[in-house]
């Protein structure tokens, strides 16, 4: 069985002292030693942002894609290489701004994959600029009379374009959060865990105080995961303004909805026979397709 030690490399981590990258990546680790997971059995893409970072301190063959592209990067690792558990690491600006598209996509098609967001509510890796999840009104370098637009809802998101695995984590819970990641990657079908991880950089609002003072269990409150038009209704109700006091905000944490038994994209693909990177293994005469172009 591996242990969490087996999964880090060399490579010492360069993220800001306390940031909430670190919890994430325990509770990954973790989750992966729980599951008993070797090296060569599970790949992760990282998009570009602080928690791209985790690329040079996490052993695994991945890869780091441009900003806002890793889900395209992992839907072809996904296809070709369907006897790998395939995990997607996204930051907040990365994932839900230029990215948001394809991550609509992905959830529309339920590929088998895990996709962790890393939600600072911030720009942390250039400074501080006001990001797609920032609060509205928050000041930053980028907003400095606040943030006009609503923030992104990535949870309402997801439920609306159907996916099948839903779920809030806060960095400052490693446990509950390992717990969630082990859900996610054992989920057969496209799995969402938007995680609250604090900058405590440049975010000085949303705090790990902020958050601890706010956050509650959702399977602690008798929660059913199954009803997706309830998860929707919460996702729109969790939102919290800026001056919100503990007793007036309360931010859910856990699985808001999950639904199993469902064909994934992958069920979709008749021409799969055998792993696609495999039929490169086979010598293929192109000559009728050479002489085709002459």
């Amino acid at each position: 069985m591996p242990e969490v030690k087996d999964y880090v490399t060399p490579n010492k981590p360069t993220w800001c002292p306390g940031c909430g990258n670190f919890g994430m990546w325990e509770a990954l680790k973790r989750a992966l030693s729980q599951l008993g997971l070797e090296t060569n059995e599970y790949s992760i893409v990282w998009g570009i942002g602080c928690h791209g970072n985790g690329a040079d301190f996490t052993r695994t063959a991945g890869f780091h894609a441009l900003h806002g592209r890793s889900l395209p990067v992992a839907t072809a690792l996904r296809l070709s290489r369907p006897d790998l558990k395939v995990i997607v690491e996204a930051g907040d600006g990365d994932g839900y701004g230029l990215g948001l598209g394809h991550f609509v996509h992905s959830v529309r098609r339920n590929l088998d994959m895990t996709y962790l967001a890393h939600d600072n509510q911030i720009y942390g890796l250039t400074t501080g600029q006001a990001s797609p999840t920032s609060d509205h009104l928050m000041r930053s370098v980028s907003t400095p009379k606040g943030v006009l637009e609503e923030p992104v809802n990535p949870i309402g998101l997801a439920l609306a374009e159907g996916a099948t695995f839903v779920a809030r984590g806060f960095a400052g819970d490693i446990a509950h959060l390992t717990d969630l990641y082990v859900q996610a990657i054992q989920h057969p079908g496209f799995a969402v865990v938007d995680v609250y991880q604090p900058c405590v950089t440049w975010n000085k609002i949303n705090s790990f105080k902020w958050f601890r003072d706010r956050v509650y269990k959702l399977e602690e409150s008798g929660w059913d995961s199954g009803d997706r038009t309830k998860a929707f209704d919460l996702s729109m109700t969790a939102f919290h303004e800026l001056t919100c006091k503990p007793d007036e905000c309360r931010v859910p944490i856990g699985v808001y909805y999950r639904e199993e038994a469902v064909p994934t994209y992958e069920d979709g693909v008749t021409a799969y026979g055998e792993p696609l990177w495999k039929h490169a293994e086979k010598p293929r005469d192109i000559s009728d397709l050479i002489e085709d172009f002459r």
